[in-house]
């Protein structure tokens, strides 16, 4: 049975009109040096909205959070939050959250004629084959996601 997905309680809609949800923040104008210091203060601009960088269409963008760590090999991990664009077309390579037999998960799809491949990140999984016996659907597409460098506790 297909989950109602504006309902989910994984995921929480952005709602309203990007131009009506700006976050301005500030932002450094010259790229940011994983080397050497650069004299970034200097290069303050007047903002940036971040709703514009990580999303394209408001009315099909969800905002989740990972439960587990079965994708840590590319940077996503328990706690972390995704955001999910729906109205994108999946294609093979790309990270989904999926509903696999009435469960959400979160995986690198492969695509192929008569089957599908949910491959982990985590060598400490295995990749599920889907089948038509399997009840699946692709729920979105991860676009970005978001880490927390900073424990709160």
């Amino acid at each position: 049975m297909p989950h109602d997905n504006s309902s989910s309680p994984l995921f929480v809609r952005i709602k309203g009109r990007v131009e009506e949800q700006s976050m301005q923040m500030p932002f450094i104008f010259s790229p940011i040096s994983a080397g050497f210091p650069s004299p970034a203060l200097d290069f303050m601009d007047k903002g940036i909205d971040l709703n514009k960088i990580l999303i394209k269409n408001v009315s099909a963008t969800f905002l989740g959070q990972v439960a587990g760590n079965s994708m840590m090999k590319i940077g996503i991990s328990d706690g972390d939050y995704i955001i999910i664009d729906k109205s994108l077309t999946p294609s093979s390579n790309d990270i989904v959250v999926c509903v696999l037999d009435g469960e959400f998960t979160l995986k690198r799809i492969q695509l192929e004629k008569e089957y599908c491949l949910l491959h982990p990140e985590n060598d400490a999984y295995k990749t599920i084959k889907v089948t038509k016996d399997n009840e699946f659907s692709i729920w979105g597409v991860v676009i970005h996601a978001i880490k927390n460098f900073k424990c709160t506790r």
